[in-house]
């Protein structure tokens, strides 16, 4: 595991977008793991920069995504469907057949999952995975548990992350309480992981997540057991690493 220490929000996602840019000049038909969330909103930014300026082309790039919540349908502004086509894929020369998100709407939640894992696996696996990093520890919608989860699953959310997700809806009633999301197994059979955190609230699990035990109680812990995995923290998220 490498862990990248950069001065702020800006030059994480710079960096960021660098490796993920790098990934497509090598191989221009990568298959790219997404995330959503505040913290990869920089790193897509500057991939536009760099797609509109004709650096990195994403015409032959497919994409799969973690997760979506259960039950908002894809025009809702808070699926994760709606945010990828707004933060990404309507800003750059991307074939959006060859996008995937989760269905939230498919009631059938066994098959759903079940035809995304296939999907994934049908691709050849997903080449480079980026993720953020929840505050309990959790990657995807992979919450704290007794046991990790190795396929793409239906999952009940925890407080803690309804709370954290409220502010992007007019209530936290509003807030879905399950979500579709890719299993521990299926983010770790990814080629390469990218992991991007910022903000002095995350401190104390990038700590927690990248340097103490292996435990399901903290599901991030799982990625020091991969190959190839880099971390790339702003100097507040990083500040416990060098305590």
């Amino acid at each position: 595991m490498k862990i990248i220490k950069t001065a702020n929000y800006d030059e994480m996602s710079r960096k960021a977008a660098n490796i993920i840019a790098a990934q497509m000049i090598l191989k221009p038909n990568s298959v790219l793991g997404l995330a959503t969330g505040s913290s990869p909103v920089g790193t897509y930014k500057e991939l536009i920069k760099k797609n509109q300026a004709g650096d990195i082309d994403f015409s032959d790039i497919t994409t799969v995504n973690l997760d979506e919540y259960r039950g908002l349908p894809r025009d809702n502004d808070q699926s994760y469907y709606y945010f990828m086509n707004d933060n990404l894929f309507n800003h750059v020369n991307i074939d959006k057949s060859r996008t995937h998100v989760p269905n939230g709407m498919v009631a059938d939640a066994e098959k759903e999952c079940g035809d995304y894992e296939a999907l994934i696996k049908e691709l050849g696996g997903v080449d480079l995975q980026l993720l953020g990093l929840g505050h309990n520890g959790h990657i995807g919608f992979n919450e704290p548990s007794a046991e990790f989860d190795k396929v793409t699953h239906c999952v009940d959310l925890q407080e803690s992350t309804i709370e954290a997700n409220k502010r992007f809806f007019a209530s936290i009633d509003d807030v879905p309480r399950q979500a579709y999301t890719m299993g521990i197994g299926t983010i770790m059979a990814a080629k390469k992981i990218l992991v991007v955190v910022s903000g002095a609230d995350k401190a104390e699990i990038v700590k927690k997540a990248f340097t103490g035990p292996v435990t399901p109680n903290v599901p991030a812990s799982i990625l020091q057991m991969h190959p190839d995995v880099t971390v790339v923290c702003d100097a507040e998220a990083y500040k416990m690493i060098e305590a």
